[in-house]
């Protein structure tokens, strides 16, 4: 069967390394791209660590440098307390040997996804400022994409920046909204489902033990993010935002979504808040609304044990 194109628009990030590490684990995916947007990190952290893992994982793609700031808020003070002040927990030797895409994202984006027209998924995980950027710059762009996977919002269950936003469409709640507004098919993974995806250290430790180089580096980078959702949620897990987007696109079957049209409240005490849309003209959204945790961790587990059997064929075949 052939491997399922896609693109990662990113901010690593913690769960957006997870995240990547896995799309590159798993043999069902072809990551094109990587593309860069502040959130976690600012943009040129973002850019630079996106590179690092395909670096570390000897991962042949595209990395491009996105917007480091929002269409029209300011911009907020990036999650160094959730992701470390490099992005990777408590590492900060990060240096990259090879160069970034000269394309802005929005511009690789549009030329990769033309390039590979109805080919690719494209899959955000930070916040949607490249894809408004790309929606502003080539609008048909919408005709090209295969789907978005989104993974952003809170619909049905409180949020958490706010009691209404979830981080990635408070970061920019105008390109969320215009985002949501596009005439593109969407499924939007959500913190009605990744909130409810927390895994304990018995995952990471796995992983580590089974894939030591890539798993070992999650294992590494997990300590401290699990440090600080046990202040959260009061125990030892790690919620599993960034990599249940990836697995929507890998095994959907593990969700259950139900079609809306959303909005995006960009002003006032709910900005960032992602409501069901009176305007019935937008296009109906598959929203993740349930996720079955057990299938998800099973799946996460089965895809990182071959993550240093993937990484270790790159090598070779690089080297014949």
């Amino acid at each position: 069967m052939k491997a399922q194109k896609i693109i990662i628009d990113t901010d690593p990030g913690i769960d957006d390394a997870m995240a990547i590490h896995q799309a590159f684990a798993d043999s069902r995916l072809e990551v094109v791209g990587l593309t860069t947007i502040f959130g976690n990190v600012y943009v040129e952290q973002a850019a630079r660590n996106a590179l690092w893992l395909s670096e570390q994982a000897a991962y042949k793609c595209g990395v491009a440098t996105g917007a480091s700031k929002p269409l029209i808020q300011e911009l907020n003070t990036p999650s160094f307390h959730v992701h470390g002040a490099e992005g990777f927990g408590r590492l900060e030797d990060i240096h990259i040997n090879g160069t970034l895409d000269p394309r802005p994202a929005h511009i690789y984006l549009s030329e990769t996804l033309r390039a590979h027209s109805g080919e690719i998924i494209l899959c955000p995980v930070g916040p949607l400022t490249n894809i408004a950027n790309l929606l502003d710059y080539d609008p048909d762009v919408v005709n090209h994409v295969k789907k978005l996977v989104i993974m952003g919002g809170a619909v049905h269950v409180p949020g958490n920046v706010t009691s209404f936003a979830e981080a990635n469409f408070w970061n920019d709640p105008h390109a969320a909204d215009k985002v949501l507004a596009a005439d593109w098919q969407i499924d939007l993974i959500g913190l009605d489902v990744t909130a409810t995806l927390q895994f304990p250290p018995a995952v990471f430790e796995q992983v580590a033990k089974t894939s030591p180089r890539i798993g070992g580096f999650i294992y590494d980078i997990c300590e401290f993010y699990i440090d600080f959702y046990e202040k959260i949620v009061g125990k030892r897990v790690c919620l599993m935002h960034d990599p249940a987007a990836l697995l929507a696109i890998s095994d959907p079957e593990i969700f259950t979504f139900e079609k809306t049209p959303l909005s995006v409240i960009v002003s006032g005490e709910e900005v960032g808040n992602s409501i069901v849309s009176e305007n019935s003209g937008r296009k109906a959204v598959n929203v993740a609304v349930k996720a079955d945790a057990q299938a998800a961790r099973q799946k996460f587990l089965s895809i990182y044990a071959e993550a240093d059997s993937a990484y270790l064929k790159r090598i070779n075949d690089e080297g014949e």
